[in-house]
């Protein structure tokens, strides 16, 4: 069974920040009823840890959560905190044991009432980097975990948001939530996607997501659906053999382990079980639990060499050769996105990939599309979209996955624009009478987040 519970921090003796009217327990049970009950309205099993003025330690709350989660549920736990911070806008923070799809949809929600995000992200406990920071988190193994703080109330922009958009904000959050449920175990297939990176993306081996969706061979068709199947992970005896494994591991560190000896172990790589478990060192600690890849996931036998040139980025180049940005990044040792010109790369060749450049950008198509606008929004003609979709009439279908011609920069024309505080790109958007993902194509983005300052191009 699949369950959601909201947990609305402080309250009784435990106000949090008060600024003006805001007061942040208030702010937080308010808003939290009101997700829980837009969840029960769509039909989901939600729970509140508290409805009401109480006090409640963090023991309690866990002990409320492991009393609403049985051991053969699916839960996910959504703390609504304000994080202490200098910025403006929402945070999320999400588990290291998680990936970041539910973060990103909520982002877009949140993002979707005119609220920025300013970022969402992990954090470690310094005294324990294999853990998560905070213990709402840590504590709860067995269900999927984030913090959301909605804003900065010190800030008069945010508090007045907050303060006047519970509404907007509890429904598009408890829709991206039910979203989430119901849509978690499909994926639709985006250019540059193989197997391998949507297997390593679920924690999953390309012959399990094969036979989930019984394919016969490592080609991808953009814009289809894939089943992701459950996963789970194995506790094993270190001792034990090999061969059974068919998907991630969990494995504690001993005395005299090193990532070296441990990558060896289970015909893996250094970097990639880095990657898997989020180290930003090979440090480790005894009784560390680590992820391991199977070595169905983690091969890459081969691979070619790419010389950057100007304009380059990793989105650029993972999309170039039908791979993922953390693939090269692996492959190269790299730790960050930086690239300098004349730099030589390897670029994964992995089997089914396509190495050949395409000459076109998916779009699907959503309610008011016409051909005649998406032609102007990507400064092409209608009969080159129609041709190179094999189109026989106008007419179109919301849902329809198009084929767009790419832009020709050297003849392409737009304005710049320059970020501002309490930009966010659905507003940008909005402003120009746009897509948010036209800006986010023109400017090869992979994710909603801005940064003031930064200068964006616009198409005309």
């Amino acid at each position: 069974m699949q369950k959601i519970i909201i947990n609305p921090s402080y309250g009784g003796t435990s106000s949090g920040i008060i600024n003006g009217k805001f007061i942040a327990k208030n702010h937080n049970l308010e808003i939290g009823k009101a997700i829980n009950q837009k969840l029960k309205d769509l039909g989901v099993n939600s729970y509140l840890t508290r409805n009401n003025d109480i006090s409640l330690s963090n023991q309690q709350r866990l002990n409320i959560i492991n009393d609403i989660v049985n051991s053969n549920d699916e839960a996910i736990v959504v703390t609504l905190e304000i994080i202490e911070s200098n910025e403006s806008g929402s945070q999320i923070v999400y588990s290291l044991r998680n990936n970041d799809t539910l973060s990103r949809n909520i982002t877009d929600a949140i993002e979707g009432t005119g609220q920025t995000v300013s970022k969402f992200y992990q954090l470690r406990n310094p005294n324990a980097t294999y853990e998560d920071y905070y213990e709402m988190i840590r504590e709860l193994n067995n269900t999927e975990n984030i913090i959301i703080s909605l804003g900065n109330p010190t800030n008069s922009v945010d508090n007045s948001f907050l303060l006047n958009n519970i509404d907007k904000l509890s429904t598009n959050i408890a829709n991206s939530l039910n979203d989430y449920l119901t849509k978690q175990n499909i994926y639709i297939v985006k250019r540059g996607d193989t197997l391998f990176s949507i297997a390593k993306n679920f924690n999953l081996t390309v012959d399990e997501l094969k036979k989930a969706n019984n394919l016969s061979n490592n080609a991808l068709i953009v814009g289809s659906e894939l089943i992701i199947p459950k996963t789970k992970e194995l506790d094993i005896d270190t001792t034990g053999n090999d061969e059974d494994m068919n998907m991630y591991v969990n494995y504690t560190v001993k005395s005299g382990d090193s990532l070296y000896s441990i990558a060896n172990k289970y015909n893996t790589t250094i970097d990639i079980i880095k990657d898997v478990n989020n180290l930003t060192s090979n440090v480790l600690s005894i009784n560390q639990v680590l992820k391991i890849p199977t070595s169905t996931t983690s091969n890459i036998t081969n691979y070619n060499n790419y010389t950057v040139v100007k304009g380059d980025s990793l989105y650029s180049i993972a999309n170039k050769f039908n791979t993922t940005v953390n693939d090269i990044k692996n492959i190269n040792n790299l730790i960050s996105n930086n690239l300098s010109i004349g730099q030589v790369l390897k670029i994964p060749n992995l089997e089914g990939s396509n190495q050949q450049e395409e000459n076109y950008s998916n779009y699907i198509v959503k309610a008011g599309d016409s051909l005649y606008k998406i032609a102007s929004l990507y400064q092409t003609s209608v009969n080159a979209i129609k041709e190179l979709n094999n189109l026989t009439s106008n007419n179109l279908s919301i849902g329809q996955v198009l084929k767009i011609p790419s832009y020709n920069q050297t003849n392409n024309t737009y304005k710049t624009y320059t970020v501002v505080s309490g930009d966010s790109l659905y507003r940008i958007a909005n402003k120009f009478n746009i897509s948010v993902q036209a800006i986010k194509d023109l400017n090869n983005l992979t994710s909603n987040l801005l940064s003031i300052g930064q200068v964006l191009k616009i198409p005309n």
